[in-house]
């Protein structure tokens, strides 16, 4: 195996035991038949991914080290390689619209960065498998009145269904983070489209959380809460106490 170095915030695991049980997540929802491996690092997920017979394995890499040593020891994979910045990617064009799933050990500083370009491309991603910082995970998978229940939690939840699966020790990987990893999946829904105006939905939410110690009466004050809402039950609650349901009334509302 390649040295493990950090790059962008990664840190490689090196257990092939925990490796194999991430992939053992993957469900492939809606029967998509093309994985997109994000930051495949040295290889240690890519090693059971390469092996599957269900799905054809991509892989975006930005780091070029990575990228060479991928090639020279997955040749059959070299034409699916990608060398690149996941972030930057058109995955419309790439995989020509198509579904896909996603799997990887995401990089700890981006991984927000990551799920966002994932609601961005909602009706492609059908499944998401991944590791990332517990914390990070946790709020992700946060139910409503939790105290990590957050933008990120309404956002994906809207759309996906999500589990935290397994946390992971900082010893398996290379160099050690300081911090405990976690494993979560995301699930694409049936909602196709909320009922409700949905850049209005993501307004309220990020405002109702970007003031979450207040009660959404005056988290909202700065959006024009219109005079109509003021008085309704769920103004006297703060963003962390509701439900992707109660956000998308909200917005169903507001205007009337």
């Amino acid at each position: 195996m390649v040295k493990a170095k950090k790059h962008l915030g990664q840190h490689f695991l090196t257990d092939l035991s925990i490796a194999e049980r991430i992939v053992n997540q993957l469900q492939l929802h809606r029967g998509y038949t093309r994985l997109v491996e994000i930051g495949a690092g040295t290889g240690v997920l890519t090693d059971f991914l390469v092996k599957a017979e269900a799905y054809t394995t991509h892989i975006i890499e930005i780091d070029t080290e990575s990228v060479n040593y991928l090639q020279k020891h997955y040749p059959e994979l070299a034409p699916r390689i990608t060398e690149g910045d996941f972030l930057n990617t058109n995955l419309g064009v790439m995989f020509e619209q198509q579904p896909i799933g996603i799997i990887g050990n995401f990089p700890y500083n981006i991984s927000s960065q990551i799920f966002f370009k994932v609601l961005d491309h909602r009706k492609q991603v059908q499944e998401v498998v991944c590791m990332l910082q517990k914390e990070v995970a946790e709020r992700i998978a946060a139910n409503p009145g939790s105290k990590t229940y957050g933008i990120l939690s309404v956002l994906l939840q809207a759309y996906y269904d999500i589990e935290y699966q397994f946390t992971v020790p900082p010893e398996v990987f290379e160099p050690p983070p300081k911090v405990h990893s976690g494993v979560i999946t995301l699930i694409r829904n049936e909602v196709e489209k909320l009922d409700c105006d949905e850049k209005l939905f993501k307004r309220i939410v990020k405002q109702g959380f970007n003031n979450r110690r207040k009660t959404l009466r005056n988290a909202l004050k700065s959006i024009q809460l219109p005079e109509h809402l003021r008085s309704h039950e769920l103004m006297d609650k703060r963003a962390e106490q509701l439900s992707v349901s109660d956000f998308v009334l909200l917005a169903q509302l507001w205007n009337g």
